[in-house]
């Protein structure tokens, strides 16, 4: 089921202007993010944009009711495992399909998507709801065996922060980060109207594929970079990297691996990203959810050259930019690959990020 924002609940008032209802007179719950998708001929476009094979298990998180699933089932698939929050929307499922055919091939698990362990699937079709958007993202794309694709209804916003590319208004850390992990492109937008009851925001399908193999960097590495460039990701990375507390940052880690013996380029060179690494994302939800595309408000106070004698170490990172020509440039300009060679570019000098 969709969502819009977190609505408080209404009591009482049951005349004509009541929310949508569930056959039985179960009422909705719009803090669950519980908006059926009530357009067969939408749901039918799902079903064919997922590109669906026999031999597929699908997951659907947030069946409601059971449109989609209904529209799953016949498309021939393998299994179909819905995931279910709501205990009332379970009992609705379990008398809708209850004799049906193909209701062999229907498994319903009843919990928190984001608490429970997600069995093996191919392919993720789902309707969910939006306030979970983020850490559903990052904990389909830490699962392991890595899956062929999601198709998923997102929140127009925020789908199009998946998408969004160097130079576009949206583009952020959620973007770089996803795009990182996964090819995503959007299928198609959807109306509030298409949903019972309507939400107060349009929504996108958008498609999701594993990158595989995953990058050969160490995702704790490169998250701890962008979040420093996309902090304020219209300003120069020369004006960033000068904050007083980027370098304080950066000059303890120096010290740290440099006592460890741990800043070697032969061993961090070789760092691959590990499902653990990537699962990391599912803890920082809040900003990286919806975070609006210009700053935060943030200490831009610049190291004093002379203070503690650490010019030298200044001269230092600004040097490494310079070397790659990233001193004047802005991360809402840089690209994928431009993020990959910067990260090289410290980590060959021994300067990391976690």
């Amino acid at each position: 089921m969709a969502g819009g924002k977190i609505q408080k609940k209404r009591h009482g008032g049951g005349g004509g202007g009541g929310g949508a209802r569930l056959q039985g007179g179960i009422p909705f719950e719009k803090s669950k993010g519980q908006h059926i998708l009530r357009n067969p001929a939408l749901v039918d476009s799902i079903i064919a944009k997922a590109g669906l094979k026999p031999t597929d298990t699908v997951l659907e998180i947030g069946p409601g009711t059971g449109n989609l699933t209904k529209r799953l089932l016949e498309a021939g698939v393998k299994a179909v495992v819905a995931v279910e929050l709501d205990p009332r929307m379970v009992l609705e499922l379990s008398r809708r399909f209850q004799g049906h055919p193909l209701s062999s091939r229907l498994k319903v698990i009843q919990g928190d998507v984001l608490k429970c362990d997600l069995p093996y699937f191919d392919i993720c079709v789902a309707n969910i709801p939006y306030q979970i958007s983020s850490p559903l993202t990052f904990k389909l794309l830490s699962h392991r065996p890595i899956f062929r694709c999601a198709v998923i209804m997102f929140q127009r916003e925020f789908a199009m922060r998946l998408v969004a590319q160097p130079g576009d208004t949206l583009y952020c850390r959620l973007s770089v980060n996803v795009q990182l992990l996964s090819r995503v492109s959007h299928l198609l937008k959807v109306g509030r109207n298409n949903f019972r009851p309507p939400p107060k925001v349009d929504s996108s399908v958008v498609r999701i594929e594993p990158r595989k193999p995953l990058p050969p960097v160490s995702f704790k590495e490169w998250d701890g970079l962008v979040r420093i460039c996309f902090n304020r990701k219209n300003k120069t990375l020369g004006s960033l990297f000068k904050q007083k507390r980027v370098l304080e940052l950066l000059e303890k880690n120096y010290k740290t691996m440099q006592s460890l013996q741990l800043a070697q380029e032969s061993e961090m060179g070789e760092e691959k990203m590990s499902p653990d690494d990537v699962a990391v994302l599912a803890n920082m939800v809040e900003d990286l959810s919806m975070e609006i595309g210009d700053e935060k408000e943030d200490d831009d106070m610049e190291m004093d050259d002379a203070a503690d004698g650490r010019a030298s170490f200044k001269e230092k990172i600004m040097g490494i930019l310079q070397q790659g020509d990233f001193a004047e440039k802005r991360s809402s300009k840089l690209s994928q690959v431009d993020f990959l060679y910067l990260l090289s570019l410290f980590n060959k000098a021994g300067i990391h990020f976690s």
